[in-house]
């Protein structure tokens, strides 16, 4: 009996929308399926006091070894797939379903001479037209709803037989809830029709019925006919709130493969809903690395291709439809192999709108939380941390544990905005307190190497002033002797300020090729720091570059020590692109107005507003300027002494060659 802490997922793992999730046991199969509003709620239940469950739930919970979910667009599809895998996988703690019976249907017995509505379970008889599945309380209240509006016979047998007899028609026949055709109210084909007309509403034709009541309900103001009006509006309402209730995923003649995917650079999540009959019958996903630099489209066909293949499994026959989040390469001729496999057309389709659109929105919103998960469990996983950073000091032939890395990136715009980033990883996770950014200027900024031997520079520079600052603070706490008049004395009552660069990392990572790599090893020399090791990572192939190396180290692609990497690298280029984006908006939005010396933000709106631009501001007078709101002569006579000194000989700031990224020397 499995412990049911040992497959717990974390809380914020899972998702807090509505969805089916299955347990499954040590052998792999389902032992039970749900449904749930919200899964995070509804999973939570079932481990925060497992002693407390029910008997049925405590050997569930512990027969059961892993635990998993669907995240779905709504309650009623949640309650199709439920229904549908516990048709398909019949799971043992699903046997007893309340009252032991499956989901009830609404169903109309058209091969009667009188059709009946009714509420039916179990076996589906011939003649008989069947809508749903629904919950026990939701069938019951769309039934009692729609006899209103189509007032088709729903008694039994037996008391329609004794109605005809008595010649008294039941309760249902008095309050317009029942058409009476045991007492001759209506015909037997009038009746028929009625239930055509109930079937067709269920079928999905309700705005065709609705459509025609509001006509009758306005032909009924015109008349001023008030009271059948207000019946007819509260049928309309009826009716609309069965129609939302009962809108369907698909239509009941699609069958099609809806795939959905959600990626980033290193990897791929994969969804697809398998849709028969307008319902899902069933859902598979895949998480795989991007091995080649393939585009999304490119992607799309390989996965077609697999899950399609002679070896691959199509949950049944291949559909008339595969619903693609973006066209594959060389669609037609996969349309033609796809159509040979299954013997008849297969459309690929790019849905653009429509329910279609929906349910593909859906599938990619399970891709994006699979992926997520993927993630956090890997990145998590203590053992698979380990793992990664022993595998990457074996790799690296480091003599040292790899207790802290660091990760440097560089990003700009053609040599415009430079910057940079430092990220760092204690024990495998990120320790985001200790993130930096820099702002590169001058010549430094002149190419990437140069910005990161000025980046490595500054960090470290900082770690050995903290260091000496820290070895003569200790030197002179450990002084027993009484200081001198006037010395520096510690106070050793208050605490020493936090060092920002002291801990030195271990592995220092850049993001780049043999250049990089090289670039950060001689600032270190220069430092003259032995203790601290290098590599690069270039994107292009993946490789590990050390310094002063001519060949690159090759990881397997599967290594978790080359995933730890990659994932240091993609925060430290993520964490640059923000601070670069920020610097490169507040530069947009500089103007020639704010290095004025005493004009503020109010000041210079008034100035722009009067004038309508900088150059009108600049080739203004004193006394045109001291005529804007809020500007006396002081000073406009310092904006005017402002501009007038900005001239030829005025400091200006080094030129960039857009296209070189070199300072142009003024």
């Amino acid at each position: 009996m499995a412990n049911p802490a040992s497959y717990r997922p974390k809380t914020g793992e899972i998702p807090t929308n509505p969805g089916v999730y299955r347990f499954r046991d040590p052998h792999g199969r389902v032992i039970y399926v749900g449904k749930a509003k919200s899964l995070r709620s509804r999973l939570n239940s079932y481990f925060a006091n497992p002693a407390g469950l029910l008997p049925k739930t405590y050997a569930m919970v512990h027969a059961a070894s892993s635990v998993e979910w669907t995240v779905v667009g709504s309650e009623l599809e949640s309650l199709q797939l439920e229904y549908t895998w516990i048709k398909e996988f019949k799971p043992r703690f699903n046997v007893v379903f309340r009252d032991d019976k499956t989901y009830p249907y609404l169903a109309v017995t058209m091969s009667e001479k009188y059709p009946r509505v009714q509420v039916m379970r179990g076996d589906k008889r011939k003649g008989t037209r069947y809508f749903g599945p629904y919950t026990a309380g939701a069938i019951r209240e769309t039934m009692d709803t729609l006899l209103r509006v189509f007032p088709v016979r729903s008694c039994s047998a037996g008391v329609f037989k004794r109605a005809e007899a008595s010649g008294r028609p039941c309760l249902l026949g008095y309050i317009d809830k029942c058409s009476a055709p045991c007492v001759g109210r209506i015909s037997p084909e009038d009746h028929r029709a009625l239930a055509e007309d109930f079937c067709a509403f269920m079928g999905g034709e309700a705005k065709r019925f609705i459509t025609k009541l509001e006509k009758q309900m306005a032909d009924a103001v015109g008349k001023l006919d008030y009271e059948h009006a207000a019946r007819l509006r509260d049928d309309i309402t009826a009716l609309r709130k069965v129609f939302e209730r009962n809108a369907v995923v698909l239509a009941e003649d699609t069958d099609a493969d809806v795939f959905a995917l959600h990626e980033d650079e290193l990897e791929a999540a994969v969804q697809v809903f398998h849709v028969r009959g307008g319902r899902i019958r069933g859902q598979r996903g895949w998480v795989v690395e991007k091995v080649e630099d393939f585009s999304t489209p490119d992607l799309v066909e390989h996965l077609l291709q697999q899950v399609y293949g002679e070896d691959g499994d199509t949950h049944g026959r291949l559909p008339r439809e595969v619903l693609v989040p973006v066209a594959p390469s060389n669609a037609e001729d996969l349309a033609q192999w796809l159509g040979g496999i299954r013997g008849a057309k297969v459309d690929i389709r790019v849905p653009q709108r429509g329910d279609k659109a929906a349910l593909m929105s859906t599938v990619r919103e399970n891709a994006e939380h699979a992926l997520k998960l993927h993630k956090t469990r890997r990145a998590g996983d203590i053992t698979v941390r380990s793992q990664a950073l022993q595998e990457l000091q074996e790799a690296l032939d480091l003599p040292v544990p790899l207790l802290r890395i660091e990760c440097f990136d560089v990003s700009h715009v053609q040599g415009t905005n430079v910057v940079a980033s430092m990220v760092v990883v204690e024990d495998g996770l990120p320790k985001k307190s200790d993130y930096r950014k820099f702002s590169i200027t001058g010549p430094a900024a002149a190419d990437d190497t140069a910005a990161m031997h000025d980046v490595l520079t500054r960090r470290f520079r900082h770690y050995l002033q903290d260091k000496s600052a820290q070895v003569d603070e200790s030197v002179l706490a450990s002084d027993g002797q009484e200081a001198a008049p006037g010395a520096a004395v510690l106070d050793t009552t208050t605490p020493a300020p936090k060092a920002k660069f002291a801990y030195p990392p271990n592995l220092v990572v850049v993001d780049g090729g043999q250049p990089q790599v090289n670039a950060a090893a001689r600032a270190l020399r220069d430092l003259g720091i032995d203790d601290v090791y290098v590599v690069g990572l270039a994107k292009r192939l993946e490789e590990v570059w050390l310094p002063d190396s001519d060949f690159p180290v090759i990881l397997p692609r599967t290594s978790q020590g080359l995933y730890l990497l990659q994932r240091i690298r993609d925060e430290a280029h993520r964490f640059a692109i923000t601070f670069h984006r920020q610097k490169r908006g507040k530069a947009m939005t500089v103007s020639a107005l704010d290095a004025v010396p005493g004009l503020g933000a109010s000041k210079r709106k008034a100035l722009l507003a009067h004038f309508g631009s900088v150059k009108g501001v600049k080739a203004a007078t004193v006394e045109e300027l001291a005529q804007a709101k809020g500007i006396g002569p002081a000073l406009a006579t310092a904006i005017v002494n402002h501009f007038a000194s900005d001239g030829p000989e005025a400091v200006t700031v080094p030129a960039i060659n857009m296209t070189t990224g070199e300072i142009i020397e003024t």
